[in-house]
């Protein structure tokens, strides 16, 4: 027989039914996994997909429709966006969300690197004072909301008593809450007490990673303290500052509970945040097509500052 003869005769040659039996064996293993591997999965993308990712999507749709929740729905359009350009709540809102991001994230994430370069010496009560620190953020917002407004009541308040004894006239003292021009200033105190705990113990982790070998040939350069910070801590800290700053911002865009608890975006619009207007018209104007269309405001505001963030992450 030629060797063209046999090489046709191999080609046409029945395959070996073991090896059909052992690839067959083998994908119905994998597909066996891979459906274990989904079973687990399976309820908690089932239950995003029906309480997040869904709601997400019809409030997307929403945001073009007119809807009060009770009669049908019509479509809108760009009537909802165009609206947001005459209503002052929103101007207000939108503005009142942008000063207490600008004016929080910079101070919680200062107040928090602070306490935990503290709390990370050794010091007397150490554990006392971290747990002291961490408190509020684990708290009962409801309990800490009404203790911080006795705090700052503006007529029997220890705050003002002590601005009192120090020679602060009467007439002068700051009406925090009550007041439309420290209103806002109350709220962002609260929210910079209540959060830099949590960010403190975030800030104590990333302290305790750093190499402490650094420190020692600082030292043997002469280093000073201040030295050392800058051009040792700092730089080592820059992950866990990123990490930080992003979630304190998305937290900061998205502020609510303690507004509503101590202010109600009074007086007046003062301290009307976004997340506020979106619950005054979804909840008790009912109009939930506009209330939506905020909402996507809110969510591209969020998203696009993300974005740059994790871009000015990328280039440093």
């Amino acid at each position: 027989m030629s060797i063209s003869n046999t090489a046709t005769a191999i080609d046409h040659a029945p395959a070996d039914p073991r090896r059909k039996v052992k690839a067959l064996s083998k994908r119905r293993r994998k597909i066996q996994d891979a459906l274990v591997a989904y079973s687990f999965i399976a309820p908690n993308f089932i239950g995003f997909a029906v309480f997040t990712l869904g709601p997400i999507a019809f409030a997307f749709a929403l945001a073009f429709m007119h809807w009060d929740g009770s009669n049908a729905i019509t479509f809108a359009g760009l009537d909802n966006f165009w609206r947001l350009f005459e209503d002052k709540a929103f101007i207000a809102a939108f503005w009142n969300t942008v000063v207490y991001t600008v004016v929080s994230v910079p101070a919680t994430l200062l107040c928090a690197l602070g306490l935990a370069i503290l709390l990370n010496q050794k010091i007397f009560g150490r554990d006392f004072f971290r747990t002291a620190m961490f408190f509020p953020y684990v708290a009962s917002l409801v309990a800490v909301a009404v203790v911080w407004n006795m705090i700052f009541n503006p007529e029997m308040g220890p705050v003002n008593m002590i601005l009192y004894t120090l020679g602060l006239d009467p007439e002068d003292m700051p009406g925090w809450a009550a007041d439309r021009h420290w209103a806002m200033v109350t709220v962002i105190l609260f929210g910079i007490w209540k959060s830099m705990g949590y960010y403190m113990v975030i800030y104590l982790a990333g302290l305790q990673g750093i190499n402490s070998e650094l420190y020692e040939a600082a030292d043997l350069d002469g280093a000073n303290s201040w030295q050392k910070f800058i051009y040792v801590t700092v730089p080592q800290l820059a992950p866990t500052t990123f990490f930080v700053t992003v979630m304190l911002t998305i937290q900061s865009f998205k502020v609510f509970d303690q507004v509503y608890m101590i202010t109600q975006g009074g007086p007046g619009t003062s301290t009307l945040v976004l997340v506020y207007h979106i619950y005054n018209e979804a909840f008790i104007s009912w109009d939930l097509g506009y209330s939506s269309m905020v909402a996507l405001v809110l969510f591209f505001l969020v998203l696009a500052v993300t974005v740059i963030q994790f871009h000015r992450q990328r280039e440093d």
